[in-house]
């Protein structure tokens, strides 16, 4: 499989935290979104969002948005799970990846920040802002069910999207103190190699800062 994503990209982080944890091997192409490498003619043809992450199956059929490829990985690579067996844990699990998927993230990619700027607006103050209210809910929703992980004590879609939310986070100076259930979580989530293999700064597109 080829997986076309970027080192700082939360959405591609996930679905490497995936890959690597259900052991699924793939041949990584670096998007650079900086340099407008989402928005090629070619890049477009497999990904008419212009956004990362973009799966290629072995048989060339592809997949984007980060959260249908877990559910596809999950299908076809079905251990270790990333998905409780209780279907209502099962639906907790979604309801706060997709507190982070579709609450948070949206608001602070590149794309986003592109228009800020373009229409001379102050980004930081309106990142701080969602991204402190998204992971406030996160918090707070997740206490609930958390046990070692935020669902329980077994890694779930919930700590995968976590991860990557607290990186941005820091990268916008917000207090990581407002959060101690996630931190915790992060923590243990950052003792696995999976966790470990797919940080950014390990990506071989990963730009120094």
């Amino acid at each position: 499989m080829k997986f076309y994503g970027y080192w700082r990209s939360s959405a591609s982080w996930r679905v490497r935290i995936a890959l690597n944890y259900k052991n699924v091997a793939y041949e990584y192409v670096p998007v650079n979104l900086v340099e407008g490498g989402q928005r090629e003619a070619e890049y477009r043809a497999l990904n008419p969002m212009a956004q990362v992450p973009t799966l290629i199956l072995d048989d060339g059929r592809q997949l984007a948005q980060s959260l249908a490829i877990l559910e596809y990985l999950e299908e076809t690579a079905p251990e270790p799970a990333l998905l409780p067996r209780d279907p209502y844990l099962r639906a907790r699990v979604r309801q706060l990846a997709e507190l982070v998927n579709a609450g948070i993230q949206p608001l602070q990619n590149t794309e986003t920040v592109r228009q800020l700027k373009a229409h001379h607006v102050d980004e930081k103050p309106w990142l701080q802002y969602f991204v402190g209210r998204g992971l406030d809910a996160l918090e707070a929703s997740a206490q609930a069910h958390a046990g070692k992980f935020l669902v329980g004590d077994e890694v779930t879609y919930a700590d995968v999207c976590l991860v990557p939310q607290l990186h941005h986070a820091r990268r916008f100076e917000l207090d990581q103190a407002r959060w101690p259930l996630c931190t915790r979580v992060e923590a243990a989530c950052l003792e696995l190699e999976a966790f470990q293999k797919a940080q950014a700064d390990r990506q071989p597109d990963a730009v120094a800062k």
